[in-house]
C-alpha cells in the first residue's frame, strides 16, 4: 500500500502489528510508544519528512484513549497531576513544532536530536534502577502493597472486591498531595508545570507528546509510583498530541516545499494497533512488577538511542 503523504510503500498490516507490540509494553510505564514508533517510521519505513512528527502525534490521538480508560476505571488516575501536565505541556508543544519545521528538517540532524533525547530518558530510568536513593521508601512501599493485593486478587482471596484507588488529599497552586495504598506523596505544582513546559518543547519537536520524557521524570526525580503516573502521563500526551496535530496541519500551507501535515492513513493504521496494545498493556500492568516494567522501557530506549547517535557519526 502506498502512502503519498509519507512517500513510502508498506504492507497495511505492518503498522498496526508493530504498534500493538510496542504499545503493549510501553503503556505499562505511562508511555504511548510513540517514541519508538517514530524511529521505526524513520529507520525502517524511510519516512524522513517533518510530517513524521505530526503522524506520530496522530498515532497518539487514536491509540491513547483505550489505555486512559483502563486507568480511570481502576481508579489510578491522579487528575490534579494530569491537569498540571496538560497546562504546562501545551504551549511547549507548539513551540517545539515551530523548531522542528524551521531548524530540524534535515533527517540526519533530527536523528541526532532524537538520539540525545532518548539517551537522556533511558539514562534517567537506568539510574533509578541501579541506585537506590533515600527518597525511595514510600514509593517502593506503596508499589509493594499494590502488588501484594494484586496477588491476593489473582488467588481469589479478594474475589468480588474492588482494589483501592488513588485518593487526592490536596490540590493547590503550590502542592499536590495524594495517597496510594497507605503512602502519601507530596509534589510541587509549579515544579511539575515547569518540567511539563520543557518536556512539551522537546516532545513537540520529536512528535511524541512528551509522555515518554515526563513519565520517567515522575518515577526517578519526583519519586512517584509507576502505577499512579501512567494514566496522567498518557492523558497529558493525548491532549498535547491533539494540539500538535492541529498546529502542524495549520502550518502546512505556509511551507509548501515541505511535507508537514500528518499522513492520515498511516497514522490511523499505527493508531488502531496502538489502541489495542494500550488497552491490553494497561489491563496487564497491575500484574507486572514495577521493576520489570522499567527494565523493558530502559532496554528499548537505550537501544534506539545508541543506534541513532552512532549512526550520526558513521
Amino acid at each position: 500500500m502506498y502512502f503519498p503523504a509519507a512517500g513510502i510503500e508498506v504492507h497495511p498490516l505492518i503498522p498496526p502489528v508493530v504498534a500493538f507490540i510496542i504499545s503493549f509494553f510501553t503503556s505499562m510505564g505511562g508511555v504511548s510508544g510513540a517514541f519508538l514508533i517514530l524511529p521505526f517510521q524513520v529507520s525502517v519505513l524511510g519516512f524522513n519528512a517533518p510530517s513524521v512528527s505530526s503522524t506520530n502525534q496522530l498515532f497518539n490521538i487514536i491509540a491513547i484513549p483505550s489505555g486512559v480508560y483502563r486507568y480511570i476505571k481502576e481508579g489510578r488516575m491522579v487528575w490534579p497531576l494530569t491537569w498540571i501536565v496538560i497546562i504546562g505541556t501545551l504551549p511547549g508543544v507548539l513551540i517545539g513544532a515551530v523548531i522542528r519545521v524551521n531548524y530540524l528538517p534535515n533527517p540526519v540532524n533530527f536523528k541526532m536530536f532524537a538520539g540525545m533525547v532518548l539517551l537522556y530518558i533511558g539514562g534517567r530510568l537506568l539510574k533509578d534502577l541501579l541506585l537506590k536513593k533515600s527518597g525511595e521508601t514510600n514509593k517502593s512501599s506503596a508499589e509493594n502493597q499494590f502488588q501484594h493485593l494484586i496477588r491476593q486478587y489473582r488467588s481469589k482471596q479478594m474475589q468480588g472486591k474492588k482494589l483501592p484507588g488513588v485518593v487526592v488529599k490536596k490540590f493547590s497552586l503550590h502542592r499536590i498531595v495524594y495517597e496510594f495504598y497507605g503512602q502519601e506523596f507530596d509534589i510541587n505544582t509549579f515544579g511539575i508545570m515547569l518540567l511539563s513546559f520543557i518536556v512539551g518543547i522537546i516532545g513537540g519537536v520529536y512528535g511524541i507528546g512528551g509522555g515518554a520524557i515526563i513519565a520517567p521524570f515522575f518515577v526517578s526525580y519526583f519519586r512517584l509510583p509507576v502505577y499512579t503516573v501512567a494514566g496522567a502521563a498518557l492523558m497529558g500526551t493525548f491532549v498535547t498530541s491533539v494540539a500538535g496535530v492541529l498546529f502542524y496541519q495549520i502550518m502546512a500551507p505556509f511551507y509548501p516545499e515541505m511535507a508537514i501535515a500528518p499522513d492520515w492513513a498511516l497514522g490511523f493504521l499505527f493508531g488502531i494497533g496502538g489502541f489495542a496494545g494500550m488497552y491490553c498493556g494497561a489491563r496487564v500492568q497491575k500484574y507486572m512488577p514495577a521493576r520489570t516494567i522499567k527494565w523493558i522501557l530502559v532496554s528499548c530506549i537505550l537501544f534506539v538511542a545508541g543506534k541513532y547517535i552512532i549512526g550520526f557519526f558513521f
